[in-house]
């Protein structure tokens, strides 16, 4: 007999009912996945299904991890202006966003997006930025993260 998640763990330590759900969707695994993976087209499409699906407080989290993950995919395909612009909208919405949301460190993310924004905005290089990543929380209840034994398989 399964929990609802409303009556679970996530519910007991305080989650929102639809981030519970997400947190339980692997599409959502799938994107953080192809988000690690600098695959930025596919991150956006995974991001993007769910930010549609969404209507509460964890909608802003999904569209700045998309417009991150669209920033990169601008600054791949050459363009510097529509990366800096989707990265400060991006981050922007993330620093609204707390420190951690769907078991990710935003607080980290954040951090690690300051000087990829500083960089482009100054017009300097990027090429010895390490690319964003993702990173566990490790926000109760644990839930399962990309590159774990159970990790679905990704097509794309």
């Amino acid at each position: 007999m399964s929990v609802p998640l409303s009556e679970g763990p996530a519910a007991e330590a305080g989650l929102d009912p639809e981030e519970c759900s997400l947190l339980a969707d692997p599409r959502l695994a799938a994107a953080i996945d192809l988000f690690n993976r600098g695959e930025w087209y596919a991150c956006h499409d995974g991001f993007e299904a769910l930010w549609h699906e969404t209507q509460g407080p964890v909608r802003p989290l999904l569209q700045g991890l998309l417009q991150v993950a669209v920033a990169q995919l601008h600054l791949e395909r050459g363009n510097r202006h529509g990366a800096t612009v989707l990265l400060g909208e991006g981050l922007g919405r993330l620093r609204r966003c707390g420190d951690q949301g769907l078991a990710i460190d935003l607080e980290r993310l954040r951090r690690s997006l300051n000087p990829w924004l500083q960089t482009l905005q100054s017009g300097a290089s990027t090429t010895d930025l390490a690319p964003p990543r993702l990173e566990p929380s490790g926000q109760s209840p644990p839930v399962h993260w990309p590159g774990s034994p159970s990790r679905p398989e990704i097509r794309g």
